[in-house]
């Protein structure tokens, strides 16, 4: 990961300072407020894998088994006004509920969105404290650098 290279990299630079401050007057210990343990990734697979399973069934990546059609088959040629209306009807009643069952999947699909934002968003405030912390420590170590190379 790029945040324990950094880590790295700070340290060996904080050893060097320390090694070259002994030579003109006292050693420098750098200041480590805390330790840098990077994003914190926490799965949970069960729920994951379901979901995957499922988001790539409403995506149409794998087939469906789709239970018995919901539409009636209605009579080929109503014969009056009052049978052409209960089709039309039924017509409506299957186009309403494919929208509210589409609509159910694109809820299910937000509250999915919004709980890994959500996990997102607490990794990437535990990645802003480690990099606040090694903000710190190079300005320690430069401030520092500045100062032996001033005298």
């Amino acid at each position: 990961m790029m945040i324990f290279g950094l880590v790295h990299v700070v340290s060996v630079g904080e050893k060097l300072l320390g090694s070259l401050g002994g030579m003109f007057s006292k050693t420098w210990k750098p200041k480590k407020t805390r330790a840098i343990i990077g994003p914190l990734v926490t799965r949970d697979d069960s729920q994951r894998r379901g979901a995957h399973l499922e988001q790539r069934k409403k995506l149409g990546l794998t087939p469906v088994p789709r239970g018995g059609s919901k539409s009636q088959t209605p009579p080929l040629e109503p014969t009056n006004t009052f049978q052409k209306v209960e089709v039309e009807k039924s017509k409506q009643d299957v186009a309403l509920s494919d929208l509210s069952d589409l609509l159910g999947e694109l809820k299910d699909m937000a509250i999915d969105m919004g709980s890994e934002i959500e996990r997102q968003n607490k990794n990437l405030n535990g990645l802003q404290d480690d990099v606040d912390e090694l903000n710190f420590r190079v300005r320690g170590a430069n401030q520092r650098a500045r100062r032996l190379l001033g005298k």
